[in-house]
């Protein structure tokens, strides 16, 4: 297959751990294609959930901020697109092993045509 001229870039990961029992911690990073075709973000896996899902916060009809699961983000040449809090984000569920500020969580990053990136993202607090 041709050279697309490079792999997505990630920056800035990082992990809000849960507020609570039961409840999900969040993840977020900045995704740069360098490459010439667009890619998507299809999915995403960590050893420390049972499951991870990649979320877009929406207001609702009532004007009240919500959460939806999404299939896909789409990550285009020369538009980065900044996973944060109140807009795109990944929520890694049943976390079991949550590791403390300042440590590290792997995420498997899987693109639709860059295959799986490994990430390290920085636990923080806010």
């Amino acid at each position: 297959s041709p050279d697309s001229g490079g792999l997505p870039v990630v920056s800035d990961a990082w992990v809000r751990p849960p507020v609570g029992a039961d409840r999900p911690a969040a993840g977020y990073m900045t995704l740069t294609n360098p490459g010439v075709d667009a890619d998507r973000l299809i999915g995403a896996s960590s050893p420390i959930a049972t499951m991870v899902e990649i979320h877009e916060t929406v207001a609702g009809e009532s004007g009240m901020m919500g959460m939806q699961p999404v299939d896909e983000i789409e990550v285009a040449p020369g538009a980065p697109v900044v996973l944060e809090p109140g807009g795109y984000h990944l929520m890694l569920m049943g976390v079991t092993d949550m590791p403390a500020i300042g440590e590290t969580v792997p995420i498997t990053l899987t693109f639709e045509l860059a295959g799986d990136i490994v990430v390290q993202a920085e636990v923080r607090a806010d």
